[in-house]
C-alpha cells in the first residue's frame, strides 16, 4: 500500500500491511490496556488530552506539511486543520467530566437512583483521507477521554497521518495502545468489527462504505455511528446579497479542494436572481487560484487520487453529455498531478449524475427554482441528508425554512460546518449516530440504570 504525492505523482512511502498477527496482538494489547485505563480517574485523562492539544499546537506546521504532502490540502487549511484538532482536544478536556458525570434521578422516598456513563472498550474508528488529522481527532478526543480506547483503521494513502497521530498521544504522555493503528485494506475491516475484542465501530466515508459496516455490526449487535457522503443544497433566496452569497458559495464548493462531505454541492438558486448569481458565481470560481498545495496562495490543490479524479471526470462528462451547460471548467489540468479545476454546470438533467450524485471535488451543479416551495422540493429530492444552507437578508425568512429541509446540520447565511461545541450527524443514506458536544461522547458509552434502597427490614 503506497502513500502518494497527489500534486507530483512521486511515491512517498510505501506501508506494508499487517498480518494476522499483528493485528491479533494489537487487538489483545488494545484490550488488555482498556482493563486499566477505564479506572484510569477522568481528571487524568482529561489532563492528557489537554496535552495532546498542546502537541499539536507545538507540531502544527510538521502534521500540516504531512497532510498537504499524502493528500493535497492546502497548506493553510492543513494548518487550520491541525487547530481544529487541538480545539476539540481543549474542548473534551474541560467538558468531558460534566458530560459523564452521574445524573441522578428522583423516584420514590428512600431510594437512590442515577444513571451512569461507563465505557465499553476497544471502539474501532474507520477513517477517510480527506480531512486525515480532523476526522480522527473528532473520534478519538471524546472516546478516548471517555475512558475507551481506539483502534484505528485509516485510508491506505494517508497511514502517514496515522503515525503522527499515533505520535500524538505517545508525546502526550498517553499509556502505550490507548491508541493504536491497523494498516489494513477495506476488505479486512469486516474481520475486525466481528472479533470480541472490539466494541463498537465509528466510520466516516460513503454510504456504500456505510452499509457494508452497518451489516456487519449489526449482525454483531455493536453500536455505530456513520457520518456518510452528502449531496448539500446551497439556497439562495430572492432577497440574498449576491456578490457576498457568491464568494461563500465558491468557498463552500472548494475548500479541501471540493472533497468534503458537507461542501455545498447543488446551488438551488431563486430565478428572479438566477442569471445574476450564476455570473457572480462562475466568476468567482474562475478567480481562485489552482496550484501547488504547499504554496499559501493557492486556493485549490490535487484530488486526492488518481481514480477519483477520474470518477469526478466521468460524473461531469456524462452530465453534459445528458444535455448540462458546461460554464467554467470541465476538464482535467494538462499538468503533472491531479488537478481538476473549479467547474461550473447549468442546466443539469434531473436524471444527471450532477444532481443524483455526490460529486467529490470542486464542482458545483446549479438549479433555478421557481420559489422557496420548489428549492425545498429539490433540496430534500436526494437520498443524502447531511447538510443544507439557506442565504438571505432576513434571518428570520431563512430560519423558517430550516423546518422544512430534511438534514442532519442546517445553516442561515453560514456555510455548513462541524463545531464541536454542537452535535453533528446525518439522516437518510448520509447515515446516523452523532459526533461531537455533549452527544457525541456518549455514543460509545453504557448507560447505566443504577436504583439503590436499603435492606428490607425482617419481619
Amino acid at each position: 500500500m503506497k502513500s502518494i504525492n497527489p500534486a507530483t505523482e512521486e511515491v512517498i512511502e510505501t506501508h506494508e500491511e499487517h498480518d494476522e498477527a499483528t493485528v491479533d496482538a494489537r487487538l489483545d494489547a488494545a484490550w488488555d490496556r482498556f482493563e486499566s485505563w477505564r479506572e484510569t480517574p477522568i481528571s487524568r485523562r482529561e489532563k492528557l488530552l489537554a496535552s495532546a492539544a498542546d502537541v499539536l499546537r507545538e507540531h502544527s506546521e510538521e502534521y500540516a506539511s504531512l497532510m498537504t504532502e499524502e493528500m493535497g490540502k492546502p497548506i493553510e487549511q492543513a494548518v487550520s486543520e491541525v487547530e481544529k484538532c487541538a480545539w476539540v482536544c481543549d474542548y473534551y478536556a474541560e467538558h468531558a467530566s460534566e458530560f459523564l458525570q452521574d445524573e441522578h434521578i428522583g423516584t420514590v422516598p428512600g431510594s437512590k437512583t442515577y444513571v451512569s456513563y461507563e465505557p465499553i472498550g476497544p471502539v474501532l474508528a474507520v477513517m477517510p483521507w480527506n480531512f486525515p488529522f480532523w476526522q480522527v481527532f473528532r473520534f478519538a478526543a471524546p472516546h478516548i477521554t471517555a475512558g475507551n480506547v481506539a483502534v484505528l483503521k485509516h485510508a491506505p494513502n494517508v497511514f502517514g497521518c496515522a503515525d503522527a497521530i499515533a505520535s500524538v498521544f505517545e508525546r502526550a504522555g498517553y499509556p502505550d495502545d490507548v491508541f493504536t493503528s491497523l494498516q489494513i485494506p477495506a476488505e479486512r475491516v469486516a474481520g475486525v468489527i466481528e472479533d470480541d475484542r472490539v466494541r463498537g465501530v465509528s466510520l466516516t466515508g460513503s454510504t456504500r462504505a456505510g452499509r457494508a459496516v452497518a451489516e456487519t455490526s449489526g449482525r454483531e449487535l455493536k453500536p455505530t455511528v456513520l457520518e456518510l457522503g452528502g449531496s448539500d443544497p446551497f439556497i439562495v433566496l430572492d432577497d440574498a446579497p449576491l456578490e457576498a452569497t457568491a464568494k461563500q458559495a465558491a468557498r463552500a464548493r472548494t475548500q479541501n479542494n471540493g472533497q468534503s462531505c458537507i461542501a455545498a454541492k447543488r446551488f438551488l438558486v431563486h430565478e428572479g436572481v438566477y442569471d445574476e448569481f450564476v455570473e457572480r458565481f462562475t466568476e468567482e470560481m474562475r478567480a481562485l487560484t489552482v496550484g501547488d498545495p504547499t504554496d499559501p496562495g493557492t486556493d485549490v490543490g490535487p484530488q486526492a487520487r488518481a481514480d477519483l479524479m477520474e470518477t469526478l471526470h466521468e460524473q461531469v462528462t456524462a452530465s453534459v453529455e445528458a444535455g448540462a451547460t458546461l460554464r467554467l471548467g470541465g476538464e482535467p489540468l494538462d499538468r503533472p498531478g491531479h488537478y481538476y479545476p473549479p467547474t461550473v454546470l447549468t442546466d443539469v438533467p434531473d436524471d444527471a449524475p450532477a444532481r443524483t450524485e455526490e460529486l467529490f471535488g470542486p464542482v458545483a451543479t446549479v438549479i433555478e427554482v421557481e420559489d422557496e416551495t420548489e428549492a425545498i422540493r429539490v433540496a430534500n429530492d436526494t437520498p443524502y441528508g447531511l447538510g443544507a444552507s439557506v442565504w438571505t437578508a432576513d434571518a428570520e425568512r431563512g430560519e423558517a425554512l430550516t423546518t422544512k429541509l430534511t438534514a442532519g446540520n442546517v445553516a442561515v447565511n453560514h456555510i455548513v460546518a462541524s463545531d464541536p461545541r454542537v452535535p453533528f450527524s446525518g439522516t437518510k443514506d448520509s447515515g446516523y449516530g452523532t459526533e461531537l458536544s455533549r452527544h457525541g461522547i456518549r455514543e460509545f458509552v453504557n448507560t447505566k440504570t443504577v436504583w439503590v434502597e436499603d435492606a428490607p427490614a425482617d419481619e
